[in-house]
């Protein structure tokens, strides 16, 4: 594993480290057009998005994968060690590193392009750090875990014009674009009601848990985790294995809930095609937590009314979300005898949408045989198809120049992940939340803004020389 001593980091990086403005990288990828990838955060998701970039295809008979032959790993960094370990073995000879920041000092010049799939929490300082450098990156969703983080990378992608892209699968799907193109078409009508529905949280499946006790005792930090590091900018606490590994999700301190997990893909179809933006108001209509359990833990039950209002000639509209094994009430022109347990449905005034937690799926909701006809029939097609409807080659295509910017950049994604934070605020704190998007605050419960932007430790401020 690669290693320098901290003092020599800060030495000879410390400008990066504070968020120092640099000049724009103007090169898209290596010269010989292969793009040399640096992962942070290799497990879990992470090992799928890498999976996912360094794959060309699977062949169909031997269910081997194809490597892509423009597509290189040149650095791993986590702070498990045992995750390092498990892909350095699929890997052999990359470089591995615990810190990120190291990882950038020692190699930014073999690197073209960060994929961050870390916790939600640490998802800012490494893009930031990345971007300062000029590194075109992909982020995991949720894009980060405030408002004002994610008006800062909105903004910091511009400024250092990289190729950016929020993972979120479903927004490279045909089944997307037709919900839009059925809106935009007028098919659907007027839609001033949506509903949602996740049936997580699970609190005994592998990404979300309680603590045995509140607060959570100390206990033994696993050999090979630097749990420093792994805190990053969030507030020193002592180890507990509910919150490594993957459940940091149940703390709002450092993940944002099943909202924040899921709303990237079950919502993205209603807002893409309504052109939604900022709530004006979230206000919770159910909340179950269990006794005992401070606002730090994810709510067992939820359920959340959005309201937006006038987008242009767009009406006003709403949007309720259920989570926790709620759902809104079935409705007979919904044409299925059992809502699924995952869904969307955008309420037209001709004609509805359904979709399930991804908007891969999408379809009218009509009789089987008129379902069909339609789709034999065909529609306008207005929005290009992503090939293979393959997020990865969308964001790599567009380093090498061979394709548009991906949809999901940082501008569309960031607005995204705000509807869902405002709401994972109020589904929090329990309270109607008067949300002033144009000046960045809560109207109702000014003591809230502290979380549109969180403190952090410090040695992990990044972006503030975006905002002077």
């Amino acid at each position: 594993m690669k290693n320098i001593s901290r003092r020599n980091f800060l030495k000879t990086s410390g400008a990066v480290a504070a968020g120092a403005m640099i000049l724009p990288n103007l090169i898209s990828c290596s010269k010989n057009g292969i793009v040399n990838l640096a992962i942070v955060g290799v497990g879990g998701r992470g090992y799928s998005n890498w999976n996912g970039l360094i794959s060309e295809s699977i062949n169909k008979e031997t269910k081997e994968r194809v490597l892509n032959p423009n597509v290189r790993i040149v650095a791993l960094c986590d702070v498990s060690e045992e995750m390092l370990a498990k892909s350095s073995k699929q890997l052999p000879g990359v470089p591995t590193f615990k810190d990120f920041r190291v990882m950038l000092d020692e190699m930014h010049r073999d690197i073209d392009a960060v994929i961050v799939s870390t916790p939600d929490h640490t998802h800012f300082a490494v893009t930031m750090a990345a971007m300062e450098l000029g590194k075109h990156v992909y982020v995991e969703k949720p894009l980060a875990h405030n408002v004002w983080q994610l008006r800062t990378l909105t903004k910091a992608a511009e400024y250092y014009n990289v190729i950016n892209h929020l993972g979120n699968q479903g927004h490279a799907s045909d089944g997307i674009r037709n919900v839009k193109e059925w809106y935009d078409s007028g098919l659907l009508g007027e839609v001033k009601e949506v509903h949602a529905w996740f049936d997580g949280p699970n609190f005994n499946g592998p990404y979300f848990g309680k603590p045995d006790a509140y607060p959570p005792q100390a206990q033994p930090v696993p050999e090979g985790l630097d749990w420093d590091l792994w805190l990053g900018p969030a507030k020193k606490r002592p180890f507990n294995k509910c919150y490594v590994p993957r459940r940091w999700r149940s703390w709002y301190e450092l993940g944002n809930a099943e909202l924040g997990d899921w709303a990237c893909h079950t919502l993205d179809a209603p807002y893409w095609a309504l052109d939604l933006g900022s709530p004006n108001v979230v206000q919770p209509l159910h909340s179950k937590r269990n006794e005992g359990m401070p606002s730090d833990i994810i709510t067992d039950e939820s359920v959340l009314r959005f309201e937006f209002g006038q987008r242009g000639n767009k009406a006003p509209a709403t949007l309720t979300w259920y989570e926790g094994g709620k759902k809104p009430e079935n409705r007979p022109e919904w044409l299925t005898p059992k809502l699924a347990g995952n869904g969307m449905v955008m309420v037209g005034e001709k004609m509805s949408v359904m979709t399930g937690g991804r908007p891969n799926d999408a379809r009218l909701i009509m009789p089987a045989k008129e379902w069909e006809a339609f789709k034999k029939k065909g529609w306008e097609q207005t929005i290009p198809r992503i090939p293979g409807q393959n997020q990865y080659k969308e964001f790599i295509n567009a380093i090498r120049g061979e394709g548009p910017m991906p949809g999901s950049t940082f501008k569309y994604g960031a607005g995204l992940t705000e509807m869902a934070l405002v709401g994972v605020m109020a589904q929090r704190f329990d309270k109607r939340i008067e949300f002033d998007a144009a000046n960045m605050k809560v109207t109702n419960h000014p003591e809230l803004n502290r979380y549109i932007k969180e403190e952090v430790r410090p040695g992990w401020q990044y972006g503030e020389k975006l905002w002077t």
